[in-house]
């Protein structure tokens, strides 16, 4: 027995005429009469007999019927699928984004996403890089800080994203938030120091695995600074909030200061910003949702200056062969 087989059973079983039926489904009479016998042939005995033009169901093909039409309908809700899954009229997109991303640009991009695919079911996770790089075997599309490392699944596809900048932060009226390199141009908020004038200042860091910790540890170490760590905390507010509360000076991407009130002060670091690029990995890129292509579409399109000439956002990303 066949859900075909089944499936042409329930057409005849609607019409109650094997001719109909043949036309209904798109087959020859002699397809559907060889599908009906091999059918009583797994069962056993007659499903129907013939009644003037047209076939009557027997008490057995009338119970088989009713299995046949449940099975009628779910082929029928699976194609129905399909087609919206072609249209990108229905469908499902697992996005995954580390911290910074996550709370400043993903908003952004999934209400942009919501206006053009309405129908299109969005689900959100977030962590810090490590945990994202960590999630990506259950992921369509992920949003991340920071380098990504080699430990990423086969087949995944790395696109650079947006340049960020990590900046320090200091409250209202502490001395780096007045002082400025010789000869260094800053505006009124922001300050630019060397990494050495933080040597002697205690420092509020993000846990482990976060990019931009990861970040800020390896321009300590290339500068031979020694860093004096005061507290470490998960999350940009939680840094932001250790700092207000005097427990230190701050490391966070310039991103997040967007909407502060005042009572923090950035510090640029210099004489080179500590700049980083956010990167979207796609997994499984060879076999990628058309919902994750035109999510991952929005999202180059996002990058401000990128991709207009195909040079720094290409099509195609960096590939990680299996």
């Amino acid at each position: 027995m066949t859900p075909e087989q089944l499936i042409t059973f329930a057409a005849v079983a609607e019409h109650r005429n094997i001719s109909r039926a043949a036309l209904a489904l798109h087959l020859s009479q002699p397809a559907v009469s060889g599908q009906l016998r091999l059918l009583q042939e797994e069962f056993g005995e007659p499903l129907y007999l013939r009644d003037g033009r047209g076939v009557r169901l027997t008490p057995t093909g009338e119970q088989l019927a009713a299995y046949a039409e449940r099975l009628r309908e779910h082929w029928r809700d699976a194609l129905a699928f399909r087609d919206a899954l072609r249209g990108l009229e229905r469908g499902t997109l697992r996005i995954g984004a580390s911290t910074t991303p996550a709370s400043y640009r993903l908003p952004y991009l999934v209400a942009a996403f919501h206006r053009r695919y309405p129908d299109v079911k969005l689900e959100t996770m977030s962590g810090n890089t490590a945990d994202v790089v960590a999630m990506l075997g259950e992921l369509d599309i992920a949003l991340v800080e920071g380098p990504v490392g080699a430990q990423l699944p086969a087949d995944c596809a790395v696109h650079p994203w947006h340049e960020d900048e990590i900046v320090a932060i200091v409250p209202r009226g502490h001395v780096l938030a007045s002082s400025t390199e010789s000869g260094a141009a800053s505006s009124p908020d922001t300050q630019r120091c060397d990494l050495s004038a933080f040597a002697d200042q205690p420092l509020v860091l993000r846990e482990d695995g976060s990019g931009v910790r990861q970040l800020v540890e390896r321009a300590f170490a290339r500068a031979a600074v020694p860093m004096r760590v005061a507290l470490e905390i998960a999350g940009v507010e939680g840094v932001k909030e250790a700092v207000r509360a005097g427990m230190g000076i701050g490391f966070v991407s310039a991103m997040s200061m967007r909407h502060e009130d005042g009572a923090l002060r950035q510090v640029r670091i210099g004489p080179e910003p500590l700049a980083r690029r956010f990167s979207i990995v796609v997994p499984h890129a060879g076999a990628a949702s058309r919902v994750a292509q035109r999510f991952l579409e929005l999202c180059l399109l996002d990058a401000p200056g990128e991709g207009a000439n195909g040079q720094d956002n290409p099509a195609v990303g960096t590939r990680f062969p299996p």
